[in-house]
């Protein structure tokens, strides 16, 4: 729907964008993570959450945030890069970088109608879930890890 080099956006930018998509009657949905090496399972996952009059935005955790949640050695792909390889997937329509550790400010500010994340989370721990009317969990593909595909690097490396 939108080029990939518009659809990485700033909060306020974002917000502005979504006023006429709500008008157009779209559906916004969110999901976030760090999205580090992108694999099978991250694009499987976004295509899944992708439907049809959904607006799709990915919040994705900043160099600063990911070194914090996934230790001093991540990420290993830097922020632009990974916002990039993002919004060239015709599945997300916006991507939004965000500093904290979870998404709950990002969330509070642009109001999504949906929150996706995968099914390992239960719908009780989904952070901001209590601001939103609908949270859906997708199914992983097994075998699909970031952690695990950098621990195999890692193996075949000794």
């Amino acid at each position: 729907m939108f080029k990939s080099e518009n659809k990485i956006v700033g909060v306020q930018a974002l917000k502005k964008k979504l006023v006429g998509l709500r008008r157009q009657g779209k559906t916004i949905a969110f999901t976030n993570g760090c999205f580090d090496l992108m694999h099978l399972g991250h694009v499987k996952y976004l295509q899944t959450a992708q439907k049809k009059n959904r607006i799709l935005i990915v919040g994705l955790n900043s160099d600063q945030s990911t070194r914090r949640i996934k230790g001093p050695s991540r990420p290993i792909c830097p922020q632009k890069s990974r916002a990039t390889v993002l919004a060239a997937l015709e599945s997300v329509d916006f991507v939004v970088i965000f500093n904290e550790n979870t998404p709950y400010e990002l969330i509070q500010a642009i109001q999504p109608d949906v929150l996706i994340k995968g099914a390992d989370w239960k719908k009780r721990e989904v952070v901001g879930a209590q601001l939103v009317k609908k949270v859906e969990l997708i199914k992983y593909i097994k075998g699909f890890s970031t952690t695990s595909m950098i621990r195999r690097i890692g193996q075949k490396a000794a």
